[in-house]
């Protein structure tokens, strides 16, 4: 388990004040076109360097919709940047980062293996602790940052409370949902203590994915977020003296419950999209992923029963960004943030939030997008087995 578990004057001068304002707003509003303009002239000359460059994309392969949508924006690179994508397929991202870790300590400072990588969390502040990410800030550099808005959206610069530095880029939206079958299990346990319950009344229906895959892991801190009356130390760094103590809660729900778990809990399903279809053979009665459309994208695909449905504990529910970071070493840096821009641009963003594409919800800011961006955004239909954004909101 990481150490770091964790996942928001007096009245006489107001007319000068008023005056000062509308001054510097004017300022602001003329110069802002400007600073646009030079941002996109300095990128154009990165976009000449990445010319007829290859960038090795790391990032986890373990769902084919996933997949073809990475394929799909390696086609749009290649046609129009002339950047060639090799999708470097992963279980694990922490493989990735001690790569990273093992060519830094060889030497090995340029034309290093990995040139993109999908990460966040723990993964994220282990490159940052061991300086193995792209030294400068060049996120916000980005032509297309300028349709985020950090201030609403406070997630897009704080991976799991670690500041992003602009060392990485936000790529999409997340938060920890669970599946079921309506029509078997009309009333699912809504809390760590109902759902321990549920399993041990329910023996060999529930599992999940063991760590270090991704979404067992976040199940795990989820659980542990419930069961632990003072969260502020999951927050922190945990030292080795005090991580017993802080996981306690979690190594005796895990005692609970772990018995009547699927094949009594001697094996588990090596990642998600496994878990799922534990849940369409019918052999599980809940299911959970990372990516609130999951499920609905799943029916359409006709790999789910059009009664499975979605829901978060009541108190909520895990939610953060995931981004791409360029190593330290990376042998196409340039042609890395060409991509990176192109992942964050309207076209692409749009198309990842598609349920019928992937369903990965935009990191973009819709009152900062064109009209015609906003329409297309607004039009993605839900799918039928997804929550509205108030009860997500509650995380």
């Amino acid at each position: 388990m990481p150490h770091r578990l964790l996942r928001h004057p007096d009245h006489q001068n107001l007319p000068l004040l008023s005056f000062c304002l509308f001054l510097w707003l004017a300022i602001a509003i003329t110069a802002m076109p400007a600073r646009v303009a030079a941002a996109d002239r300095d990128f154009d000359s990165v976009i000449a360097n990445a010319q007829g460059q290859t960038v090795f994309f790391n990032a986890w392969g373990g769902d084919d919709k996933i997949n073809a949508y990475i394929d799909w924006a390696g086609g749009q690179l290649s046609d129009r940047f002339g950047i060639k994508l090799v999708h470097v397929k992963l279980s694990d991202t922490g493989a990735a980062v001690s790569r990273i870790l093992a060519e830094k300590a060889a030497g090995r400072d340029s034309g290093g293996s990995i040139d993109l990588l999908w990460v966040n969390g723990e993964n994220f502040a282990a490159m940052k602790r061991y300086a193995l990410l792209q030294p400068a800030p060049w996120v916000e550099g980005l032509p297309n940052w300028r349709y985020t808005d950090a201030v609403a959206l406070p997630a897009l610069k704080l991976d799991f409370a670690e500041p992003t530095d602009g060392l990485e880029s936000p790529w999409g939206r997340a938060q920890l949902v669970f599946a079921y079958d309506s029509n078997i299990t009309p009333q699912p346990p809504r809390n760590a203590t109902e759902l321990a319950s549920y399993i041990k009344a329910n023996p060999g229906r529930f599992t999940y994915p063991l760590p270090p895959d991704f979404v067992g892991l976040s199940f795990l801190k989820q659980l542990l977020l419930e069961l632990t009356a003072d969260s502020a130390p999951l927050y922190a760094p945990v030292s080795d003296a005090d991580f017993d103590k802080v996981t306690a809660p979690l190594w005796a729900w895990l005692d609970d419950a772990g018995p009547q778990l699927w094949r009594g809990g001697r094996t588990y399903p090596a990642n998600y999209p496994a878990l799922r279809q534990l849940l369409a053979d019918g052999e599980i009665d809940i299911a959970m992923a990372f990516n609130p459309a999951d499920a609905s994208a799943a029916i359409a695909r006709g790999e789910l029963r059009r009664s499975i449905r979605t829901y978060i504990h009541e108190g909520g529910t895990l939610a953060n960004v995931h981004f791409l970071a360029i190593p330290f070493n990376a042998a196409a840096p340039d042609a890395a943030r060409v991509v990176a821009n192109f992942m964050l641009s309207p076209e692409a963003q749009i198309r990842k939030a598609d349920p019928r594409i992937w369903g990965d919800p935009t990191v973009l800011a819709p009152h900062r997008l064109s009209a015609a961006d906003r329409t297309a955004l607004d039009a993605l239909r839900r799918g039928v087995a997804t929550l509205g954004a108030a009860d997500l909101a509650r995380t």
